[in-house]
């Protein structure tokens, strides 16, 4: 099996539907160039005569855009870098701070990663976009779903200051669960 030789480049990527494993191979005397999505082939290409370039590809149940450009450095060393929706991985995941909240909690056992998209507010969790119900408070807003049979809550309450916005809460058996940083 000789699967994973010219293994030269592994991304995490976090997306609001979960964290996805980047693989890239390039065998640069054969010109193959494969991609994989975790663990699953996505691209296969052998004898590329062309050693730089870009693969592009999606990822994720949002099919979000995703490419590896491939550049030679110098000589036969080859520089490999990910693209997400147009940005570089950097430029994205800093975007993605500001656009996103995610909270890792466990429950019965089980770890469960929420992630809420602050523009669409929509909320996913392990990967799947959840049913949620709305409603306007005296503070703010609460977004309504259910975890495992857990009743959670996000809680959308103004800072009071211009430059931190909205903060919002995650309120799981009200009890506030902290936000997680990946």
């Amino acid at each position: 099996l000789e699967k994973m030789t010219d293994l030269v480049a592994v991304w995490e990527v976090a997306l609001s539907d979960g964290v996805h494993k980047i693989e890239f191979e390039h065998g640069t005397t054969s010109g193959k160039r494969v991609v994989y999505v975790d663990g699953k082939e996505e691209i296969r290409r052998e004898w590329m005569f062309k050693l730089v370039g870009k693969e592009t590809f999606t990822v994720g149940a949002t099919k979000t855009k995703a490419a590896i450009n491939i550049d030679a450095v110098s000589g036969f060393a080859y520089e490999y870098t990910l693209e997400i929706n147009g940005k570089s991985l950097k430029k994205y995941m800093e975007n993605r701070l500001k656009t996103t909240n995610t909270w890792i909690l466990n429950l019965g056992g089980t770890d469960y990663r929420v992630v809420l998209e602050k523009d669409t507010m929509d909320v996913w969790c392990n990967g799947q976009k959840m049913e949620t119900a709305g409603e306007f408070v005296e503070d703010g807003t609460e977004t309504h779903f259910t975890v495992a049979d857990h009743n959670c809550c996000i809680k959308a309450v103004s800072s009071g200051k211009r430059k931190e916005g909205i903060i919002h809460t995650l309120i799981v058996d009200n009890r506030e669960v902290p936000e997680a940083v990946e």
